[in-house]
């Protein structure tokens, strides 16, 4: 079988969970012995992406604006990339190269799966671009669609709004490869960023309005003063609002607690999870969370928000789900970081919770039996 997975940026900065979803999927499916090739921008091509993307085949188009992921329509590559493929992924919404896709895809009569990976609502910037994208293609794209995958519960809900019949929707979440999480030494992520032996609550994720880290920022300043040994650390990019928090840490006048280190990765990341208290999902959209994974497979219990899509974390008794407003994260701010016995015992939950449901092995294979269906002289499973 060949695969041939389309997403506009595979950049683990810019490119959040969909980049990764899009990678670990890839790697993957190229262990079971799928073919599979990368349609992508050249955004964030090296490094560790490169290096996971072994046994992969990835075809870069020049990209021509990274606001808005412009690139050159008529590129031959991008004719040839569907034309080899057997069954097409389609990755995220609002963009080009899924519109071009699409297109190309249609004419040469390709099957193809989409997956928006919780980008399907109008919300945050852009909300009439996105409104016209809908009306040229956006909606064409869904509804063409061999299959609709969703990645969590509430992205069934999406597609519904969209006129997506429900026998046409696939659920398929996120995963976690442990392997990527051995190496990461806690003490050495507090030594790096000066946190010392403090208790932190951890945010990792685009500093980016719909990720929520303003009303993360806002609960943890309502409850600093009941637990003053606690810091409070933003593990992500520049998304548009570092200056904000930063203006509203000082206000708080939480500036010696409150820390913003940047996107941080590999040995970092696995080193801030294992470190911190708790990890805090604020988001006020999200279809499921790739770090609730990430951390599940540390040990570290989560608070998350019931716009996440996976309230089963609560179910499972490795975190807790809260409104996504400032009072419900300071509510649940309060009682987790009252009862340290009680978050030792949810990380342990939640990594046992995340081993059994959340490998990306089991994600792939979720995803080969879904292409099989449409490619039914070339099975292969995992």
């Amino acid at each position: 079988m060949k695969v041939l997975n389309v997403n506009a940026t595979l950049d683990p900065v810019s490119g959040g969970g969909t980049a990764e979803r899009t990678l670990q999927m890839s790697r993957f499916l190229a262990r079971a012995g799928v073919r599979c090739r990368v349609l992508t921008l050249d955004i964030g091509l090296h490094g560790d992406p490169m290096h996971a993307l072994s046994g992969v085949e990835v075809v870069r188009l020049k990209c021509l604006s990274r606001r808005f992921y412009l690139f050159p329509v008529r590129d031959p590559r991008i004719p040839e990339a569907v034309r080899w493929a057997d069954v097409i992924h389609l990755m995220g919404h609002w963009t080009l190269i899924n519109a071009t896709v699409y297109l190309e895809g249609r004419k040469q009569a390709k099957p193809y799966v989409f997956c928006p990976a919780g980008a399907l609502p109008i919300f945050g910037r852009s909300r009439l671009l996105k409104a016209l994208y809908n009306g040229l293609i956006g909606r064409r794209i869904v509804h063409g669609a061999s299959a609709c995958v969703a990645i969590g519960t509430n992205e069934r809900e999406h597609f519904l709004q969209y006129g997506i019949r429900p026998d046409r929707i696939t659920l398929i979440p996120n995963g976690v490869d442990p392997g990527d999480f051995e190496a990461g030494d806690p003490r050495d992520f507090r030594s790096r960023f000066g946190l010392g032996d403090a208790p932190f609550v951890l945010f990792v994720g685009r500093l980016n309005l719909i990720k929520g880290p303003d009303l993360l920022l806002r609960a943890f300043g309502r409850i600093a003063h009941l637990f003053p040994e606690a810091h409070l650390v933003f593990a992500g990019a520049d998304d548009g609002m570092l200056a904000s928090l930063r203006e509203m840490t000082r206000q708080l006048r939480l500036d010696s607690r409150v820390h913003f280190p940047g996107h941080v990765s590999g040995p970092d990341k696995v080193g801030a999870y294992r470190a911190a208290r708790l990890l805090v999902v604020p988001s006020r959209q999200e279809a499921m969370s790739i770090v609730v994974l990430e951390a599940g497979i540390c040990r570290t219990p989560v608070l998350i928000t019931d716009q996440c899509g996976f309230d089963q974390v609560e179910e499972a008794g490795g975190g807790k789900v809260v409104p996504a407003t400032v009072d419900g994260l300071e509510s649940g701010l309060a009682r987790m970081l009252a009862d340290v016995e009680w978050l030792s015992t949810m990380g342990a939950r939640l990594e046992s919770y995340t081993r059994m449901h959340f490998l990306w092995q089991a994600t792939a294979a979720r995803y080969l039996d879904l292409f099989n269906r449409f490619v039914p002289d070339a099975k292969t499973a995992i």
